[in-house]
């Protein structure tokens, strides 16, 4: 079947989307219309005339405001298109949607943990207090190579966690209540069999108070050392080898056994998103996080900045005013916060966002909610606190990919799927990301850094085979199979808690 050059999303839609580089002079003889400009692929042009000041449609949502007169199949853009002030309805619960639950739930191949919880990996971690003591923890995640590990077949290796904050912030401060949420989750996490904190001795950031607030852990497998009073660097270093290498034998008892993707939390992101996201991976993952919700897991959706202006899409879908109000007041939150920077909420898109077709915050966010599904929201979370709440639930997170993903894991996500239409390069450590090509044309162009083509959508595919596959995938990589971004060495640099306050 010939591909439609272009895509019409809903009846009531001010704009169309070419599937192919539209050229002056062609007729979309199923809208009788003729091509004005030249339209790239991923892009919107007029469905009919639209006046300056009018409102402009797409997914019949309200994407900004025509800045100038726009003919019939011109093509529809940022330079005759922004934003503008409008009431939302927030109608909140009115969309509320209860799935059927699945009887017998699929399984994945799991790590059971003493604590309950399942891991998708068995790695050890080592992670930084403080930037200060960065280079030891690598060091010692270093000296831990493959020929090293030969001897421990079940542990998939040691993960160096540095980052560069614990110091120059306020012990009783917002920023600092948000590092140590993050550290704590790693350290709770179940893809971690161990832990090993390192730290200066001098921070702000002490490791003591980290290790309390963990809590409970098996005997052994939650270490820490301090630089100071070790002796110094070399000494640390050696230290906390030691410490590993104390951890192994215990690690390597964990092996793969099915269990339920009841057990299963996978946080939802998107990165370099063109005017395909909103069309085919994101609603295919809204999909398989329907399908997962369904069998008892849990999904999140984060990334506030790139749900500013659709988040009455979720309200009303909230289980409780509770959890409608308080992603209102997050929305509240950013907003006051960009201001207070000198920026706006409607900064984004970025430059490759436009590239690829999308024109204000309002039009990407519209595509990103759409990988939440359309399950009930039952809770809101803020930063890398811990997930509790079971099916499809909502975490405040900046847009930038490392920091988002980094809160989710926190949250408990043992996997994260991961949607671009740009091509991102993007790997969380020690939470496998399962890449989701949006277009054909990425798929095939960078293949070797993508997990999963969405991008037949457009050509004949449907929407459910699409969203199976994902699901399937996700089963498939919890399970074990690395994903591309493991295979080629991702996540060592990606470690990346969100900074918030003052620099001191």
């Amino acid at each position: 079947m010939a591909q439609s050059p272009f895509i019409r999303l809903h009846a009531n839609d001010d704009v169309l989307i070419a599937t192919q580089q539209l050229l002056p002079g062609t007729t979309l003889g199923a809208e009788n219309l003729v091509v004005a400009d030249m339209v790239p692929p991923g892009h919107k042009l007029a469905a009919h005339q639209i006046k300056s000041g009018d409102a402009v449609r797409r997914y019949n949502q309200i994407i900004g405001f025509a800045t100038t007169d726009i003919g019939a199949g011109q093509h529809v853009h940022s330079h005759n298109l922004g934003m503008g002030e409008f009431e939302r309805d927030y109608g909140i619960g009115q969309g509320v949607c209860e799935l059927p639950k699945v009887e017998h739930p699929a399984t994945f191949m799991g790590y059971k943990r003493p604590n309950g919880k399942v891991g998708t990996r068995n790695y050890i971690a080592v992670i930084a207090s403080v930037n200060c003591s960065a280079t030891v923890v690598r060091a010692i995640a270093n000296h831990f190579n493959p020929e090293r590990l030969a001897a421990y077949p079940n542990i998939d290796g040691v993960v160096a966690l540095p980052h560069p904050l614990g110091c120059g912030m306020g012990v009783v401060s917002e920023g600092m209540d948000i590092l140590r949420r993050t550290l704590v989750g790693y350290a709770r996490h179940p893809n971690f069999a161990g832990v090993l904190f390192v730290g200066l001795g001098c921070e702000q950031n002490q490791i003591a108070p980290l290790v309390e607030r963990v809590g409970a852990h098996e005997p052994g497998m939650l270490q820490q050392v301090v630089m100071q009073a070790e002796g110094g660097t070399a000494a640390a270093i050696k230290k906390g080898i030691a410490q590993i290498t104390a951890m192994l034998a215990r690690a390597n008892t964990y092996q793969r056994e099915p269990v339920s993707v009841s057990h299963l939390i996978v946080g939802m992101n998107c990165g370099g998103s063109d005017g395909y996201s909103g069309i085919t991976a994101n609603p295919a993952l809204g999909g398989a996080s329907d399908l997962l919700v369904a069998q008892g897991g849990t999904t999140i959706l984060s990334e506030t900045p790139e749900i500013y202006g659709a988040e009455h899409l979720l309200t009303r879908r909230a289980a409780s005013a509770d959890i409608a109000h308080k992603l209102i007041s997050r929305i509240a939150w950013w907003k006051d916060y960009t201001a207070r920077n000198g920026n706006q909420m409607d900064n984004n898109p970025s430059v490759g966002n436009k590239a690829g077709g999308l024109t204000t915050i309002l039009e990407k966010s519209l595509g990103a909610v759409a990988k939440g599904g359309t399950s009930t929201l039952n809770g809101v979370y803020l930063y890398a606190e811990q997930v509790d709440a079971k099916g499809f639930v909502y975490m405040d997170t900046p847009g930038y990919d490392p920091v988002s993903a980094t809160g989710q894991a926190a949250g408990g996500a043992q996997i994260i799927c991961f949607t671009t239409g740009r091509g991102s390069a993007f790997g969380c450590a020690g939470v496998p990301t399962i890449k989701l090509a949006t277009n054909n044309a990425l798929f095939e162009r960078m293949g070797d850094d993508m997990d999963v083509n969405c991008g037949d959508l457009i050509t004949g595919t449907a929407m459910p085979v699409i969203s199976q596959r994902i699901f399937d995938a996700i089963i498939r990589h919890a399970s074990g199979e690395k994903v591309r971004s493991e295979v080629l060495g991702y996540g060592n640099d990606e470690f990346l808690p969100w900074q918030v306050g003052a620099v001191m």
